[in-house]
């Protein structure tokens, strides 16, 4: 359906900028679309796609090139994502306080760029870069980095960032829906006027990227299988992060050349949701970026169709995380109409419930656990298994496994039931992402990248909903043939890694004294201000009981036919840590009179799911899903609780499963650190090690484990829902079916995890042999935590450490291109009646630049640098943020219990937007000094020693080496 639409209202004109005339503005819409999408297309080819969700006034604002590592040059890998990238570096308009005097410096760089990429010699090219570095250093008295960030601040934004994938590179933004004017003007600048400065500290933080990278073997096993896949195809022969090799010479001509090739505005969509007027949206998006002129050459590199394997093939890939195999199959891409059967296919063998992988594999513990999906890309798309083996289990096996269910798909022998409970949980899941602006951005993104037209798109549950199981099957014996690819990832030494090493660079100046007239303009530009709307617990819910006394936290959804019922313990694993084994056991039991498949396989038809939540001070039981099925829903799962039934074989292969899951934890290097840091933080008495031994976990009674479950009905406990069920009616539910004692025991006492202080600097390093280090700095020294602190807080952490415009990231990463990752935070306590105040500081950055790391995270600490501009943008990004945000839906019950952890009775943002206005440069000076400086801090690290200064380390204190089996206590 095409409509023209004239924009009459002369007021709003006017207040656009646009005239006292109107423009007429043809929109494409698709009957019957939940999401309601306007689809324009300006004169210069500029796609925009325009969804209203009034849930907060907030819009989700992105802008999707469509291109991406598919169309590097072969001799420039990682050229789209590096482009992403310096993106943000700034434009003619803004990034420099002299655009002229930095342009020929910065000709100058890419000319020397241009002949060190042909360079071999080593030495030659260490002194061809120390020169390249002086020009840099010339150049930056000029640049000013971070203005893009700084703007986005002001304005309010979240989220600002950016992504590449083989066939988009993607701008992200959430912005007030008060600032669409401001968001429009800084955008379509950067996408006409990009300029590329501060080009080799930048690619340091790719560096980084690559070599973090290295330690994570699920890249490594998806470069295998793309290359297998797509031999002759870009999807496999080159990567989106690129080759060492062409890190290490880039180009900044072949990244100029591709910006003009394909950042041009028909080859562009704007997408949005949130809460606007799309008449005047439309209109400042054309106001901006209506100029912007489109290229009559549009065109990308096009290749031969990749050939169909006839056999299977495989490929091993090695690395010290866990063993597991992928299978894949290469298939349509996302604009074909077989991308909806592939989606069906995928949650017919994988739904978490009721598909064979589960049923067949995952709930009888055959293997530690499999998956599947559909990968759509815009040329091809694959169909993906993969599978992880139960200890003494080979990759063999577990391959034959899934293919065995393959094979059951093929013959037609799982449910007649299936497919229709399969729709409706598409269904279910479809409407729970309308709630929500990114994943209504993200359909319109894929959309548009992949080439799919929205009417498909908004009638792919329709035609989902008719297929039949025949089509299915017949479509399984068609492609899912032998030619397949498999995948090995083993355990083992990778010979192939090589870590780039770090080029010297002296640090750029940060120049926060400078300000662009562009930067200016936006930060002082004048909107009509956002009314900030916080939480009133009177007003936005209803406290009631039900017959036998439980409190009933109730908020009405008039919405939709969604619902969140939830049983609040205020207790968990820090009483016992047997619940947590017991939650996770019951995922694998059934009751007195069903069995495991049936009991998840009921929950599926219901479109409904449960879950049991344990952490060391609350347990929640939660069920959710369609309303229209709670009554049945709710009634299964106290059957479940009621009457789960242990087996003493089900029960030892459990405890295999968590043994090995312990075991692959231990190698993987983000659960190491994670770890770490609890040790760390908390001592032996912490999270991590408050768990079941595997003695424990042997000699333990099953049925014991799961009658803890049962045994909760006698403590006193909270009911949550968020539902279109009436209170009276809900009461009464809760009452017939959740059977409580008519004298409910209070919550058992337990120990809390407490916080170690730390009066003295000390080192802790834990090994993990990888080519980047995890460093924290943590300090405690017993601060006691109190409401009044949370808007300093707040305004600290949103100055230094908060984000890409804070200090910490503009100095260690910006300014010295030290980590990829670096950040800071002053930290309230979940439960301050139990834990103080406390403050880290992170760093993920190669081995080699631990101790400038060290040094300069230091320096930033002991003497805060004082940026009275930057303080009064963060107070304004602040501010910004806070009026825009809304706390909807079940939301506002997790907000109350929030506040009754923190003893007040009231929403804190409101405190700290009400307190913000009255605190000054000098407050954030005095907190930092108190707070922050000179202060004594325990160094967690995580690396290999081999590659580590120790001598840095011993400066500080005696290192303390802590084992894996230590911070995991086995």
């Amino acid at each position: 359906m095409k409509i023209n639409l004239r924009l009459l209202a002369l007021g709003c004109l006017m207040a656009l900028g646009l005239g006292a005339y109107a423009k007429d503005y043809t929109y494409t819409t698709v009957p019957d679309d939940p999401m309601k999408t306007r689809i324009y297309k300006l004169d210069n080819g500029l796609t925009i796609y325009l969804s209203v969700n009034k849930l907060e006034p907030r819009i989700q604002a992105n802008i999707a090139v469509r291109t991406g590592s598919r169309n590097d040059p072969p001799e420039t890998t990682g050229l789209a994502h590096y482009l992403e990238h310096l993106m943000f570096k700034g434009t003619t308009h803004f990034g420099s306080s002299n655009v002229s005097a930095e342009a020929p410096l910065l000709d100058s760089i890419e000319s020397r760029f241009e002949q060190y990429r042909h360079i071999t010699d080593p030495q030659k090219r260490k002194q061809w870069y120390h020169a390249i570095d002086s020009i840099s250093q010339l150049a930056a008295q000029y640049n000013i980095p971070n203005e893009y960030d700084k703007m986005m601040a002001a304005i309010g934004s979240r989220g600002s960032n950016a992504y590449t994938s083989n066939d988009v590179t993607c701008y992200v933004e959430n912005i007030p829906n008060n600032e669409v004017d401001n968001w429009a003007r800084v955008q379509a600048d950067r996408f006409q006027n990009m300029v590329i400065r501060g080009f080799h500290t930048e690619l340091e933080a790719v560096y980084e990227e690559y070599n973090i990278g290295l330690a994570n073997d699920g890249n490594k096993e998806w470069t295998a299988l793309n290359k297998m896949l797509f031999p002759t195809h870009p999807y496999g022969t080159q990567t989106t992060i690129g080759t060492q090799q062409h890190l290490k010479n880039p180009s900044i001509t072949n990244i100029k050349n591709y910006f003009h090739r394909y950042y041009v505005p028909n080859n562009v969509a704007i997408c949005m949701s949130g809460d606007f007027d799309p008449d005047q949206v439309v209109a400042i998006i054309d106001k901006y970026f209506g100029t912007w002129k489109k290229s009559d050459n549009l065109s990308r590199p096009e290749y031969a169709p990749v050939a169909d394997r006839v056999a299977p093939a495989d490929t091993t890939v090695w690395g010290q995380e866990a063993e597991n195999i992928i299978i894949g199959w290469k298939m349509a891409g996302s604009n074909s109409f077989d991308a909806d059967t592939l989606r069906v296919i995928s949650d017919i063998l994988a739904n978490g419930k009721a598909g064979l992988f589960d049923i067949d594999l995952n709930q009888p513990m055959k293997i530690q656990g499999a998956d599947a999906g559909y990968e759509g890309l815009h040329d091809y798309g694959c169909l993906i298994m993969d599978g992880m083996p139960n200890d003494g289990q080979s990759l063999e096996q577990v391959r034959d496994l899934m293919l065995e269910e393959v094979g059951k798909l093929k013959k037609g022998q799982f449910s007649d039931e299936l497919l229709p409970a399969v729709v409706n949980n598409m269904k279910l899941s479809y409407n729970k992402g309308l709630l929500d602006n990114s994943t209504r951005v993200g359909r319109m993104v894929d959309a548009f990248v992949n080439d799919v037209k929205w009417d498909n798109c908004v009638k792919s549950l329709d035609r989902i909903a008719g297929m039949t199981k025949q089509q299915i099957v017949n479509f399984a014996n068609r492609y899912l043939n032998d030619g397949y690819v498999v995948i090995y990832k083993r355990q083992g030494n990778d010979t192939t890694i090589h870590k780039i090493d770090k080029p010297i660079i002296t640090p750029i100046p940060t120049n926060n004294d400078k300000q662009s007239a562009f930067l200016k303009e936006i930060v002082n530009a004048k909107v009509t201000p956002i009314q900030p709307k916080f939480v009133d617990f009177k007003r936005d819910m209803t406290v009631g009981k039900t017959k036998r006394g439980l409190t009933v936290l109730y908020k009405q959804n008039p919405d939709d036919d969604l619902f969140k019922l939830t049983f609040h313990y205020p207790f968990g694993s820090m009483a016992d840590n047997r619940y947590d084994v017991a939650a996770d056991y019951l995922n694998y039991v059934g009751t007195d009179k069903m069995t495991n498949q049936q009991v998840n396989e009921a929950f599926y038809q219901l479109a409904c799911d449960y879950s049991v939540e344990v952490s060391g001070s609350e347990m929640e039981i939660s069920l959710s899903g369609l309303n229209s099925n709670m009554p049945k829903a709710l009634q299964l799962l106290e059957n479940l609780l009621s009457n789960a039934k242990a087996d003493k074989d089900s029960y030892n292969n459990f405890v295999n499963l968590v043994l090995k899951d312990r075991a692959d934890n231990k190698a993987d290097q983000r659960s190491n650190f994670s770890h770490l840091f609890n040790y760390g933080r908390y001592g032996k008495w912490s999270p991590d090690l408050n768990q079941m031994s595997e003695q424990q976990l042997h000699s333990a009674d099953p049925q014991s484990l799961l009658n803890l479950l049962r045994d909760l009905k006698g403590y006193d406990h909270e009911v949550l829902y968020f539902g279109a069920t009436p209170l009276q009616t809900l009461s009464s539910l809760i009452s017939k079916e959740h059977k409580t004692a008519k004298t409910l025991r209070p919550a058992p006492a337990f120990k809390p995890y407490r916080l170690q202080a730390t009066p003295q600097n000390e080192v802790w390093l834990a090994p993990y042999k990888a080519q980047n280090i995890y460093l924290v700095m943590f300090h405690n020294e017993e601060q006691k935590w109190a409401p009044e602190n949370a808007p300093i807080e707040a305004l600290f952490n949103e100055y230094f450490g908060g984000g890409m415009n804070a200090i910490v990231f503009q100095e260690m990463r910006e300014a010295r291109g030290l980590a990829y990752s670096a950040s800071a935070r002053y930290n309230r306590p979940y439960r301050p009646a139990d834990n103080p105040e406390s403050f880290y500081t992170l760093v993920i950055s190669q081995n080699d630049k631990m101790a400038d790391c060290i040094k300069e995270f230091n320096a930033l600490l002991d003497s805060m640098p004082v940026r009275p501009q930057g303080v009064e943008l963060a107070k304004q990004s602040l501010l910004k943020s806070l009026a825009a945000e809304r706390t909807t839906r079940y939301s506002v019950l997790d907000a109350y219990l929030t506040a009754q952890r923190y003893g007040v009775d009231y929403d804190i943002s409101q405190l700290i937007y009400n307190t913000l206005p009255k605190l000054q440069l000098k407050d954030v000076v005095d907190f930092a000094t108190s707070h922050i400086a000179q202060k004594p801090y325990r160094y967690l690290i995580l690396g290999d020693e081999s590659q580590l200064d120790m001598k840095v380390l011993d400066k500080i204190a005696p290192v303390r080496r802590v084992s894996t089996e230590e911070i995991f206590g086995y």
